[in-house]
């Protein structure tokens, strides 16, 4: 179900959301982030996903949250639960003034591994700007990649 824009600023002034983050890994061992073109988070890079809508059944939103964010859809009991996380910014998808209400999430984090089948790919641009595969290493100790997507990259073995 989607909420109006003054439904969603009053959950999002008086609760947390709940969402799935994909942290998904190809056979090299990189990562795929993707540069945010929303609020919060805008203009860093950060590991695909989204909120849960409110009656869907987690199954369900992560299948539609692998269709819009990767391109492809995939199942639950493809990934490996990660942990849930929770994640505080302050400011929201309509605001970035000061003082307005700030977002929080409760974040089911999961791990996808997408082999070399998965084969050349077109990114949906949604919610990104552009995606790149990254060394491990790399996203953890760039300035540039979210902090709340580094909190994900020790619980990858």
């Amino acid at each position: 179900m989607l909420l109006s824009d003054d439904a969603f600023r009053t959950v999002i002034e008086s609760a947390p959301l709940v969402s799935i983050d994909l942290v998904v890994s190809n056979d090299c061992g990189e990562i795929l982030l993707g540069e945010r073109l929303n609020r919060p988070a805008q203009g860093t890079w950060f590991v695909p996903g989204g909120r849960v809508r409110k009656d869907e059944r987690l199954d369900t939103a992560f299948e539609r949250l692998t269709l819009n964010e990767l391109g492809r859809s995939s199942r639950r009991e493809q990934a490996r639960l990660l942990g849930v996380f929770e994640h505080f910014y302050d400011n929201n998808v309509f605001s970035n003034v000061p003082n307005s209400a700030g977002t929080h999430y409760v974040v089911l984090a999961y791990a996808l591994l997408w082999g070399s089948q998965h084969g050349p790919h077109t990114w949906p641009r949604d919610q990104h700007a552009r995606f790149r595969w990254w060394p491990l290493q790399v996203a953890a100790h760039s300035e540039v990649v979210h902090m709340n997507s580094k909190a994900y990259f020790s619980f990858l073995s």
